[in-house]
């Protein structure tokens, strides 16, 4: 049986999906149709349903609901690991409110926590998220949202951080920060849901325990980026709950989702957020 499965080029997901799409664990007679595609085309392929099985942002999930079910493996969560709100060095912004901001996608997690940190802004300007330090260092805007292995090099650029939204929900919720999941279509048979979590489970596993195995496919994807970035990026986004969310995991999720249903950024469902296993 083959399924087609979406996740981002990102040297986190290629760490994750390596063993499975290249059979160095049983796959359990399951084949995938892999598509790498930036988390925000991604999102927005997930409110079309066109994927059987997807990396999203968790505010794309708050909006797809209805046709997605919430995997226990693969996630990135963590503490201190979200997007950075930055401007250029040595420029004063005195109204945040006022300014034209960078975002990687409307749909993008990065994009809920600006929001629950700064509700009122309006000028918000989408682009690749590769794309957002030139925007700010080229004045198209007068700050940008940054995510991935960005948050790593941003300072070498010549920009500064105004907020890391990371710390701002920790000190908000006392929780981990949920990024992005992975989701199975939700009409899915439950034992195919189940084997897929399973799947997903081994692979991370096996990612740990062979952390050279996966670095072709990483580097591969990666383009221009350092084995040093590699790395920090990968050991930053992959962690205990990437094997599972566990119930702290789950709790997150939805204290995040709660928040942008607050914000009226998508509507409360009554659709049960997680697999059973």
């Amino acid at each position: 049986m083959k399924l087609t499965i979406g996740y981002s080029p990102c040297p986190n997901d290629c760490f994750i999906f390596d063993a499975l799409i290249h059979h160095k664990i049983d796959t359990e007679g399951l084949e995938f149709e892999v598509l790498l595609e930036d988390v925000e085309t991604l999102n927005k392929k997930a409110l079309l349903g066109e994927l059987d099985i997807t990396k999203l942002s968790y505010h794309a999930y708050g909006v797809a609901l209805n046709n997605y079910i919430l995997l226990r493996s693969g996630s990135a969560l963590g503490f201190n690991c979200g997007p950075l709100l930055v401007k250029k060095a040595k420029t004063d912004i005195k109204n945040i409110s006022n300014c034209r901001i960078a975002i990687p996608g409307k749909l993008t997690t990065a994009n809920l926590l600006l929001s629950i940190a700064y509700p009122d802004l309006t000028n918000k300007q989408e682009f690749v998220f590769s794309e957002i330090e030139d925007a700010v260092l080229n004045g198209k805007v007068d700050a940008g949202l940054i995510i991935h292995e960005n948050r790593f090099t941003y300072q070498e650029k010549g920009l500064e951080k105004i907020i890391d939204l990371g710390e701002y929900w920790d000190s908000l919720i006392h929780s981990p920060i949920p990024l992005g999941g992975i989701v199975i279509k939700r009409n899915t048979d439950i034992k195919l849901q189940q084997k897929v979590n399973r799947l997903i489970k081994n692979s991370v596993l096996y990612a740990f325990e062979n952390p050279g195995s996966s670095m072709d496919y990483v580097k591969v994807n990666a383009q221009a980026m350092s084995l040093d970035v590699m790395k920090k990026h990968i050991n930053l986004y992959v962690n205990d709950f990437t094997i599972d969310l566990g119930e702290t995991g789950i709790n997150a999720v939805n204290l995040l989702l709660e928040r942008g249903i607050a914000l009226k950024l998508f509507k409360h469902g009554h659709q049960k957020l997680i697999i059973d296993l």
